[in-house]
C-alpha cells in the first residue's frame, strides 16, 4: 500500500470523529481570533478570509484548493470572494458529503470537488495556468512527495497567480534542538495521523522556491511560543473521551499531538508566494 492510500484510509476512519468534534473546519484557527476569545469557527474562518485575502483572490475568478476535507473553507473562500473553486483530495467520500453541502448552500455551480486518484497530485488534471489562486488547509503535511505537489500547484497557477496556505510544521524549541529530540514528539504524531514528514516554515519556502515561484510569506503562527489555545484546551476533553470508530487511535493521536505542544516543537506554518509574470 502506498503512503497515500494509508492517508486516504485515514480520513475514512476520521470522518465520523473529525465531524463530531470539529464540524467542516479540520484546521486550526486565527491565533489572534482565538486570543480574544472568538469562537473557533470564526476563528478558522478569519484565518480562511486572511490566506484567500493575501492571494489576491478576485470575483470571477478561479481557484484550486488541495485536500478540501469536506468543503467548509472551500466554500466559505468562495462565498467572501464571489470566485469559483475546485476542491481536490484523494477520498471520494468527503467529496461527496463536500459536494452535498456545496449543493444546500446553492454553491454548486461556484464550487466543485474533484476526487484524485493516490498520486494524482503528481500530475493534477488541470491545464497550465487554469487558476489566478491555490490554496491549501493542513493537508501538504500528508504528502510524501511534497515538491512534486508544489511543481503541480506552481504549473497550473496562471502567471501573476498566487500560492496560500497553512499547514502542520515542526521546530526545535527551548531544550529540544537536535533532529532526534524533536522526533521524539514528532514521530507519535506521525505515526498516529498518518503523516510521511512533518516540513517546516523554511523548507516549505525552499520547495515552493524550486518549484519556480516567488515567496513573499513565510512564517510560524506562533513564533516563540507554544502552539496551543484556550479552544485547544477545550476541545482536548473532546478528543479523550471521543466514543466511536477507531476510538482508540484518536485519543492515541490527541495524546501525541498535546505532548508535541507542550514540549513546543509542533506549530502552525503560513505561506504566500506568487508565479512571476511572463
Amino acid at each position: 500500500m502506498n503512503y497515500e492510500h494509508r492517508v486516504q484510509e485515514f480520513y475514512d476512519s476520521a470522518l465520523h470523529c473529525y465531524q463530531a468534534i470539529m464540524g467542516d473546519r479540520w484546521h486550526h484557527g486565527d491565533p489572534d481570533a482565538l486570543a480574544v476569545g472568538l469562537p473557533r469557527l470564526r476563528a478558522c474562518e478569519i484565518l480562511e478570509e486572511r490566506i484567500v485575502a493575501l492571494t489576491g483572490l478576485r470575483a470571477g475568478g478561479r481557484a484550486i484548493d488541495f485536500g478540501c476535507g469536506i468543503g467548509g473553507p472551500t466554500l466559505h473562500m468562495s462565498k467572501v470572494t464571489s470566485a469559483s473553486f475546485v476542491g481536490v483530495s484523494n477520498n471520494e467520500r468527503l467529496n461527496t458529503i463536500a459536494r452535498d453541502k456545496a449543493q444546500k448552500l446553492g454553491m454548486s455551480n461556484d464550487v466543485t470537488f474533484s476526487t484524485l486518484d493516490d498520486l494524482g497530485y503528481k500530475n493534477l488534471p488541470f491545464p497550465d495556468g487554469s487558476f489566478d489562486a491555490a490554496t491549501f488547509y493542513e493537508s501538504v503535511c500528508h504528502v510524501p512527495d511534497k515538491a512534486a505537489l508544489f511543481a503541480e500547484l506552481a504549473r497550473v497557477l496562471k502567471p501573476g497567480g498566487r500560492l496560500g496556505g497553512m499547514d502542520w510544521i515542526q521546530r526545535p524549541f527551548g531544550e529540544h534542538q537536535t533532529d532526534d529530540q524533536i522526533m521524539q514528539f514528532m514521530g507519535p504524531v506521525n505515526e498516529a495521523i498518518s503523516i510521511p514528514w512533518h516540513g517546516t516554515v523554511e523548507s516549505y519556502k525552499q520547495l515552493m522556491e524550486q518549484a519556480g515561484l516567488e515567496v513573499r510569506v513565510a512564517q510560524d503562527l506562533y513564533p516563540g511560543v507554544r502552539c496551543w489555545s484556550t479552544v485547544q484546551d477545550d476541545e482536548t476533553p473532546a478528543w479523550e473521551t471521543y466514543q466511536g470508530p477507531e476510538q482508540q487511535m484518536f485519543r492515541r493521536g490527541e495524546e501525541a499531538l498535546a505532548a508535541a505542544r507542550r514540549a513546543g516543537v509542533f506549530t502552525i506554518g503560513m505561506w504566500v508566494a506568487v508565479k512571476p509574470a511572463r
